[in-house]
């Protein structure tokens, strides 16, 4: 069976970046599991999936359009530190849920001072190309559940 719009897919992957550095991993014994054709994982690496069957294994190489998007520099702020009230401790590397035009977005700290926090709202990934290794475990049709909600049951 092949991967395609409204079917589950199961796989196994390594996302590196381009220094080889492991990113991110699936756990072997549970590989991750995504509704195909809802945008449930990242385009670039959707489109590669298309048309792929349990047993293939693929490399993915997918540049920041088609996974996190370009870095925008307009996404980095200076905020005052009494925005963040009720955090004893505010330290490079935290992550903070902020409210934007576009609803929640996850803040990352860059730099503390005493009176001013740099705050980035870029995904982490924003601006890097990604490289998975992939293998592909299993493919069967969605539920009636599933393709109402595009979202794999638990």
């Amino acid at each position: 069976m092949e991967i395609t719009a409204a079917r589950v897919a199961s796989i196994h992957y390594t996302l590196t970046d381009d220094a080889g550095q492991v990113l991110d991993k699936s756990p072997e014994s549970q590989p991750l599991r995504y509704f195909h054709g809802a945008g449930n994982i990242i385009p670039g690496l959707e489109k590669a999936l298309e048309g792929k069957q349990a047993g293939d294994a693929l490399k993915v190489e997918v540049k920041p359009e088609e996974a996190y998007g370009v870095r925008n520099d307009a996404l980095v702020q200076t905020l005052p530190r009494d925005a963040f009230k009720g955090v004893d401790k505010v330290e490079p590397g935290m992550q903070f849920q902020a409210q934007s035009q576009r609803g929640p977005v996850l803040v990352t700290v860059m730099d503390v001072g005493e009176n001013e926090v740099r705050i980035d709202g870029n995904h982490p990934l924003a601006g890097k190309t990604l490289h998975f290794d992939v293998q592909v475990a299993e493919v069967r049709d969605a539920t009636e559940q599933e393709k109402q909600t595009g979202q794999v049951e638990a």
